[in-house]
């Protein structure tokens, strides 16, 4: 007799890796609309050519990024200008840098270096659920409670 953990059913399987494949898609926009943000907050606009540097990505690829932010009404440009977020795209880039937030915070709260911290919840970020961000922030309320 095997001590192996029993496969789940493959319906189950899929479903979890299709969960998956679906948070790295939106994380990728999700980081483009941040770096969008952060662009504008600086300096009043972002051209693909600094969002591309920004990203360590080829300014083709950077285009196509932005393609989609547009299809999904979180941005527009403007000929000669750059590009700038909708209030929808605005609000995403808002909750998405909150996010960041939290779970870099939680990180250090259990002992993790700021600047991994910084590193893993650049990736953690996008995967965790409303869920578990709630959980990470009531733990954080609790951590920072007087004693």
């Amino acid at each position: 007799m095997s001590n192996a953990p029993a496969h789940p059913p493959a319906s189950l399987q899929a479903r979890r890796f299709a969960h998956a494949r679906e948070c790295q898609a939106r994380a990728l926009l999700e980081d483009y609309v941040e770096m969008i943000s952060d662009l504008i907050s600086v300096s009043g606009e972002a051209r693909v050519a600094d969002i591309a540097e920004r990203m360590g990505v080829a300014q083709p690829t950077a285009t196509k990024a932005i393609g989609r932010l547009k299809r999904e009404g979180l941005a527009t440009s403007r000929p000669y200008r750059g590009i700038f977020l909708t209030d929808a795209g605005a609000e995403l880039a808002e909750r998405v840098r909150a996010r960041h937030r939290t779970v870099v915070a939680l990180l250090v709260a259990v002992g993790v270096p700021a600047e991994i911290a910084e590193i893993d919840g650049e990736g953690l970020e996008h995967h965790v659920s409303a869920r578990t961000l709630a959980a990470f922030e009531k733990f954080l309320a609790a951590q920072n409670r007087p004693k």
